[in-house]
């Protein structure tokens, strides 16, 4: 009987090497953090909370305030998904449960063709078309039927807080689509099976059998869709307005706060404006990292409601 070979080296050099990649992701992480927390210390020592919830920016005087930028993130972020979490999953289950494998591979590869345009090419695109587009046909249109509502209100200019919204959607849409493409295909066809042997209709399927199973991992692929909106920087700068202001209309130019870094960083001509530009990293950094945070709770709570 042949002798079994001697692994124990090989098995802990392997078991190494797993160990220093995983510690490298948190080391470049903390180091990240580290440096922009170095960089913005004196901007965030001087400004205290109201740097996060100060209105201004101005650098001649040097008062800085991060909250409309943090604003019109988040505003744009959550028109993203608003848009992007129905169209993305809607066709991933298109794509994995109805189509045809010869149409699904067409429409597959599309998607990862969106997925892979560069985001300065959407932003000439959302700048050159998009823009004009809603500036000329769809805003005023809007406003004759909502125009009394804040969220309507304003001239059409084509840029703003809703065409960066837009855009974004259109960005994050192949994100969402991929990643929940293959966690519908994840489903065993077993639990499908067992369905329609009980009568259920293809929507019942879908919807009874499917989404329950595979709930944690869609919710998973909005998570990633959000990352991507949030840090998204010279697509939404193009078309935002970059406008240091906070407004209730989806018309209203406004700022991000990776636009106001783009934006601004090669002009920071004093170690103060510089540092407050660092300090918008952290604030666009921490709300990243509470945002995942709170969606990975979610998927949690999801994955044992669907145990239970």
């Amino acid at each position: 009987m042949q002798a079994r070979p001697n692994t124990s080296g090989a098995d802990t050099a392997f078991h190494a090497t797993l160990v220093l990649a995983g510690l490298g992701v948190v080391t470049v992480l903390a180091g990240v953090a580290w440096e922009l927390l170095s960089l913005s210390g004196e901007a965030l020592s001087k400004g205290g909370i109201g740097f996060i919830t100060g209105m201004t920016w101005d650098p001649v005087a040097e008062e800085f305030g991060a909250l409309p930028a943090l604003y019109g993130t988040l505003v744009t972020s959550a028109l993203a998904l608003l848009i992007a979490v129905p169209l993305g999953i809607g066709s991933a289950v298109f794509m994995s449960e109805i189509a045809s494998s010869r149409v699904a591979t067409v429409v597959g590869v599309l998607v990862d063709l969106l997925a892979a345009i560069p985001s300065v090419i959407y932003g000439l695109w959302g700048l050159f078309v998009l823009a004009p587009l809603l500036r000329e046909h769809v805003q005023p249109g809007v406003q004759k039927l909502f125009g009394e509502l804040p969220l309507f209100a304003g001239p059409p200019l084509g840029v703003g807080y809703g065409t960066a919204g837009l855009l974004l959607a259109i960005m994050v849409i192949p994100v969402i689509t991929a990643v929940s493409r293959e966690v519908l295909r994840a489903v065993p066809d077993t639990q499908r099976e067992a369905a329609y042997a009980l009568g259920a209709t293809p929507f019942e399927v879908i919807r009874g059998t499917v989404f329950p199973y595979a709930r944690s991992g869609l919710v998973g692929a909005v998570v990633l869709g959000l990352g991507r909106a949030l840090g998204e920087t010279m697509a939404v700068t193009m078309v935002i307005g970059n406008r240091y202001d906070i407004s209730a209309s989806l018309f209203a130019p406004g700022y991000t706060l990776a636009a106001v870094i783009a934006n601004e960083f090669t002009e920071a001509f004093s170690p103060h404006y510089l540092s407050a530009l660092a300090g918008l990293g952290v604030v666009l950094l921490g709300t990243t990292l509470i945002l995942n945070a709170a969606a990975r709770l979610l998927v949690r709570g999801v994955r044992h409601g669907g145990a239970g």
